[in-house]
């Protein structure tokens, strides 16, 4: 079932959650609306729901109005699942119950609940044990059984995965993909987890300040993202000033090709990489491109891997290589940086208040699942 949205707004007390969203999901597919605290995607996953109306714009599911100016099909009357960020399971009741539940009475057997058990890889020995009795991931995969066991068009998951610990989210995560893949339904997935969004979608939508700013594939979203904002967002960039030279562009770490050119013709340009694109060793004498030389200002240790703080002309970068290879690197030494494939180009100068301010040598960002760190620094 083709889900489609038009021109999508809604406020709450005079603040505009969100502005004029379109977007069209294709049947069978997974959709991932990735975005920060407060960008909206809960409350367009609500409107989709049908928990709320929109205050413009219309919702249709294959081309059946659900919400418009003159439509508000009830949430009980649309065919479409709903999956809560805690699962939302009835405490008092057994795995089996939860499952079979808002089902007419005729369906809830015992075979059409092993059914639902199998299609979401749940051991048929659970069935009669209690929610509390149960995994985080264990819950998740019962919670999405019952969403499945009406034969939804459309299912809706709000951040599932969000309570989870890091090994059982990516797990769970799998097993569901996995699950939606074999009930062929058309699935929409909201995540403030960018990693999430990008392994989870065969589409993602990136929302910031109540708008679908980009939406494609997953590799092309994160390949090419509209702006400065949306490419730190989805994951950590290397950001420094450039100037453009022909079809080619200069930069700290010297001449690069540019693989995409963002900056909407602005005079003065920034280049966007992504760390991985980076190699860095440490530098010879014979190697005679000083414009790809720099000094190590920092090394930080946080076990199997080591993060680089490196200075290339005016910008400062940080780069992470294996713990094993830090002890190459000696601080105040030089260090030679070569580049994979080339820069995205943004203007220096975001647009309005969407991107981030970069200033001259903003580095890559440092996760926040990071843990401490052992840090020897230059004077």
């Amino acid at each position: 079932m083709t889900l489609t949205l038009r021109g999508i707004s809604k406020a709450f007390g005079g603040t505009e959650v969100l502005r004029e969203v379109a977007l069209e999901v294709a049947d069978s597919t997974r959709l991932a609306l990735v975005g920060s605290s407060g960008s909206g995607k809960s409350t367009l996953l609500r409107l989709i729901a049908g928990f709320e109306q929109p205050d413009a714009g219309t919702i249709a599911l294959d081309g059946r109005e659900l919400s418009g100016p003159h439509s508000a099909v009830p949430a009980h009357r649309r065919g479409i699942g709903y999956v809560a960020q805690d699962g939302a399971l009835f405490p008092h009741l057994s795995v089996a119950r939860n499952i079979a539940f808002g089902l007419p009475r005729a369906a809830r057997t015992v075979a059409r609940v092993r059914e639902l058990m199998e299609l979401a890889s749940l051991d048929p020995a659970l069935t009669a044990r209690m929610p509390h009795e149960l995994s985080g991931g264990q819950q998740q995969r019962v919670a999405l059984a019952r969403a499945l066991a009406q034969r939804p068009k459309v299912i809706l998951l709000d951040e599932p995965f969000s309570a989870l610990d890091t090994g059982l989210r990516a797990h769970t995560r799998r097993s569901v993909i996995d699950v939606l893949e074999r009930s062929g339904v058309t699935a929409v997935l909201v995540t403030h987890d960018q990693e999430e969004a990008l392994s989870f979608g065969q589409q993602v939508g990136v929302l910031a300040g109540g708008r679908l700013v980009q939406a494609g594939e997953p590799s092309a979203v994160f390949d090419a993202p509209v702006d400065a904002g949306v490419a730190a967002f989805l994951g950590e960039v290397v950001v420094v000033p450039a100037e453009r030279a022909g079809d080619a562009v200069d930069c700290a770490f010297g001449r690069l090709p540019v693989r995409h050119d963002l900056s909407r013709g602005s005079a003065g340009v920034v280049a966007m990489l992504r760390p991985d694109q980076l190699r860095v060793a440490p530098a010879t004498d014979g190697e005679a491109d000083a414009a790809a030389h720099a000094r190590v200002l920092e090394i930080r240790t946080t076990g199997a891997v080591a993060e680089l703080t490196l200075r290339l002309g005016d910008a400062e970068v940080t780069h992470r290589v294996p713990g094993r290879a830090a002890a190459r690197f000696t601080i105040g030494g030089r260090a030679h940086v070569s580049v994979d494939g080339g820069a995205v180009l943004y203007p220096a100068e975001p647009a309005g208040d969407s991107g981030p301010s970069w200033a001259a040598g903003d580095a890559s960002r440092r996760s926040e699942a990071d843990g401490p760190a052992e840090s020897t620094r230059t004077p």
